[in-house]
């Protein structure tokens, strides 16, 4: 059976670092790509990173049901997971990776129970989340704060995950973060 291995955070937790290293290790999953109606970031394409639409373009697929999930994480900046394109993968024999938000994550685990592993990435420290947003310099100043207040209240879901990493050391967390998913992917 197919699986689903949900990894979410707050922003600049590490977690699209960790997604990397497992592609990377050839772990056999393939990577589930969200919607978003925020403009891309940097050298982000439509379909690869994200599909990016229009809020008004998200709000119709809410309408018509067409996500497993989604969330408003900000006015009109929307992401979300297309129920088609991740049960296609999973019928398509492919294990499918999520990087959601922390209400998508429990969502997503809420719909296919056991054949999910949800993974929280912790950052070290606010303070630290700070220097890691600050040094991406993508973000407003203003932006950096929405973000580091929103993280305190994401981390407080981090207990109904079924593993938590705190990424305080990069090459630890990737050494976690593959054992647990392979073990998963193995059973």
């Amino acid at each position: 059976m197919t699986k689903v291995i949900i990894l979410s955070a707050p922003s600049g937790s590490g977690k699209s670092t960790l997604i990397q290293h497992l592609l990377e290790k050839k772990v056999p999953m393939h990577f589930s790509i969200s919607c978003t109606s925020r403009p891309p970031r940097g050298a982000e394409r439509h379909g690869v990173e994200y599909f990016f639409i229009t809020p008004e373009e998200f709000r119709q697929h809410i309408a018509a049901g067409d996500f497993l999930e989604y969330e408003e994480v900000y006015t009109d900046r929307f992401y979300g997971t297309l129920r088609q394109q991740l049960d296609a993968q999973l019928e398509a024999g492919e294990n499918v990776i999520c990087d959601v938000d922390v209400k998508g994550g429990i969502n997503i685990k809420k719909c296919y129970g056991d054949r999910a592993l949800s993974v929280f990435i912790k950052p070290p420290s606010i303070e630290a989340l700070r220097r890691r947003l600050e040094g991406r310099g993508t973000e407003t100043p203003e932006a950096i704060q929405m973000r580091l207040d929103k993280a305190e209240y994401e981390m407080s879901f981090a207990p109904q995950f079924d593993a938590v990493i705190v990424n305080d050391d990069l090459e630890r967390a990737k050494a976690d973060i593959y054992r647990i998913v392979t073990e998963f992917l193995a059973r």
